[in-house]
């Protein structure tokens, strides 16, 4: 069409308003600073309102958030714990009940109560998969399986489970999310009450070590998509060990189908299936960012044991097949463990390979779980915890949670400033690791199990890090700390100048007791007694 005189001018100022409109949409979303990632010298953290926060949280059980009336009680009781955040599903059957008709109402009230009690908000998007299965889909989807295909397990056994190979799941998924992630973006874009997503749940197929229907045969059976074979080769010295050793045993092959490249068996079937849950699963994430691109994460049931693929979810963002995720989620920010193992410390260290940034959004809410989260956010610099189950903790003041976050509240703008300079440990010791060595502000810092009068600590627990020189804060309880010189054969010994304990209230420190005598073995050690949880601050001197 052939513009002339005014119309042309009318044209332009059309084109020009539309993109200023566009332009204004994405400088809102960018200048009110909504909550993102930043990675510092190998430290991730979670920025939110342009502050590093740590998640200090709680995950409800399944169908908690689904009535508000049930919810009704719990937001006091999730402040009474410390909770600074909420985690909480959002089903895809209650957001789209019928096919294009989105209902948001309980979005908006669970947004509105997480305001006015002053907490976060993670949701927990339960859509194509929760634990494996597909029981969150809305009747339209379950009841339409001709469209909807499901996945298929040994001797042809048709599973309750959506298939990965069938594009009008994803499309349906992702077209949901990205409308809820729209919606949220209009209604919560300026307050940043909710920090990020988890896309799905616990994915990866049960019963089977891998989906056996048409679609899948004839995938596992075609070459090894170019993509995942060019990030392996670029990638090659850094694999995990797991994907690296499945590979070698072909000599490194860079074509061929799955079980050339891989070898035959129910391994070489989960790092298909890995590859298959994280392109659907990165679909519907990227759907999702394309409206509020917020951090998004995907959940793993962990495997363990003499556990095989089928077992456990086969194909879900284990350490194990970290790459094979990693080849190709681009908007999947992290993979998060949901780690109730006993080998918690092991466990979070896998989760931190390949530059993975840890956040644990299920674990145990008893005394053992209050203590592992100084493991995950003091040692391996987490961005935030989260016991599971968290309604039926009624009691505060009998929950070691409480605790433990009262410690880590009052503590988090020190780690968040001392893990960037690698000045925090956080630790549990024990019967089986009564000691612990740690090179911090210039000194050789041992932490030990607390003793004193011959009676010894069962376990401590706690975080220290560095306060300026020669100072240091600390806060848990059961341990002590003592301080030797760095420098081989110095004859310098390092004494305790002072203790005091105390509280930060809005980050002021307010001083209670200055601790001597007992309290710190006759000026020999830094202790925190078993018989209480509280901060400490400490400065030291040397002498020969």
């Amino acid at each position: 069409m052939k513009f002339t005189g005014y119309k042309t001018i009318i044209a332009l100022a059309t084109i020009v308003f539309s993109l200023f409109n566009c332009y204004a949409a994405i400088a809102q979303i960018n200048n009110s600073s909504i909550p993102h990632l930043i990675r510092q010298d190998n430290v991730v953290q979670l920025f939110v309102d342009d502050k590093p926060f740590i998640i200090l949280g709680g995950e409800l059980n399944n169908s908690s958030s689904s009535s508000l009336t049930y919810m009704q009680p719990i937001w006091k009781q999730v402040k009474s714990l410390n909770f600074n955040t909420l985690l909480t599903p959002l089903s895809w059957e209650q957001i789209e009940p019928q096919e294009g008709q989105f209902d948001f109402s309980l979005v908006d009230s669970l947004i509105s109560n997480a305001r006015q009690n002053n907490l976060h908000l993670v949701f927990l998007w339960l859509a194509s998969w929760k634990n494996g299965m597909s029981s969150y889909p809305p009747v339209w989807v379950k009841r339409g399986y001709k469209k909807y295909k499901r996945a298929v397990i040994q001797n042809g056994q048709t599973q309750e489970v959506l298939s990965t190979f069938c594009e009008a799941n994803r499309q349906a998924d992702a077209a949901a999310f990205g409308a809820l992630m729209k919606h949220i973006r209009e209604f919560d874009g300026k307050q940043h009450t909710v920090l990020m997503m988890q896309v799905e749940n616990e994915v990866g197929i049960l019963g089977d070590s891998r989906d056996r229907s048409d679609a899948a045969n004839a995938a596992f059976n075609a070459p090894v998509p170019q993509e995942l074979i060019t990030y392996l080769v670029k990638n090659k010295e850094n694999l995990v060990p797991e994907i690296k050793s499945q590979w070698a045993q072909s000599g490194f092959k860079t074509s061929g189908k799955w079980e050339e490249v891989f070898g035959k068996g129910p391994d070489c079937d989960k790092l298909f299936m890995a590859w298959n849950y994280s392109g659907y699963v990165n679909e519907v994430a990227a759907a999702g960012k394309k409206e509020y691109p917020i951090p998004m994460y995907a959940n793993a049931w962990l495997d363990g044991g003499n556990a095989k693929p089928g077992d456990f979810p086969s194909g879900g963002p284990l350490a194990s097949v970290m790459d094979i995720w990693k080849a190709q989620t681009t908007a999947v920010d992290l993979f998060a463990p949901d780690l109730y193992a006993s080998d918690y410390d092991e466990r979070c260290q896998k989760f931190t390979q390949r530059g993975n940034t840890l956040f644990i959004p299920e674990m145990n809410s008893s005394d053992d779980g209050a203590r592992n989260v100084f493991i995950a956010i003091g040692k391996y610099n987490g961005i935030g915890v989260s016991p599971f189950g968290i309604d039926h903790l009624s009691d505060a003041d009998k929950s070691l949670f409480t605790k433990s976050y009262s410690i880590l509240q009052q503590l988090s703008p020190f780690i968040l400033k001392e893990q960037l300079k690698k000045q925090v440990a956080g630790f549990i010791v024990d019967e089986k690791t009564p000691v612990i060595n740690y090179e911090m502000n210039g000194y050789r810092v041992e932490i030990s199990l607390d003793e004193l009068f011959g009676h010894r600590a069962t376990i401590g627990y706690g975080v220290v890090m560095a306060d300026g020189p020669g100072s240091f804060i600390g806060g848990g309880s059961g341990f002590r700390v003592r301080f030797f010189p760095l420098e081989k054969g110095s004859k310098s010994i390092i004494g305790i100048d002072g203790v005091t304990e105390g509280t930060f209230n809005n980050g002021e420190w307010v001083p209670g007791r200055r601790l001597n005598g007992d309290e710190d073995d006759q000026g020999r050690a830094w202790r925190f007694a078993s018989w209480q949880v509280g901060i400490e601050k400490c400065s030291i001197y040397k002498y020969e």
